[in-house]
């Protein structure tokens, strides 16, 4: 028996659950999640739709893990960084604060009397 140690974590906002287990070498990372116990504990955990990764890189719920590996389970965004940042700078351009054209500071030598 080739067992491995592991940790499952999840993360609230100010919550953080970290497990450590010892599997069996080939178990994948979606067994490894399920026989942790922390399904039961986060029911808003949907193994389907949440990512997981192994230490913040992606990982598919079949993969195999290494042993010291930390397998996250990964909380939806609420909202898209990206947008998040569209709107900020379009904002900025409305108030005056971006230039209209670049989107950066504004250039006083641009500026139309």
């Amino acid at each position: 028996m080739n067992l491995i140690r592991v940790e499952v974590v999840y993360a609230l906002p100010h919550k953080q659950t970290v497990l450590t287990l010892k599997v069996m070498a080939d178990e994948p990372v979606r067994q490894i999640i399920e026989n942790s116990g922390i399904l039961q504990h986060y029911p808003e955990i949907d193994l389907d739709t949440n990512m997981v990764g192994i230490f913040g890189r992606q990982a598919k719920l079949d993969q195999r893990v290494h042993d010291g590996d930390r397998i996250e389970i990964y909380r939806p965004l609420l909202a898209d960084p990206k947008d998040i940042r569209r709107r900020r700078a379009e904002q900025a351009k409305a108030e005056g604060r971006a230039d209209k054209v670049t989107g950066g500071r504004p250039d006083p030598k641009r500026t139309k009397n």
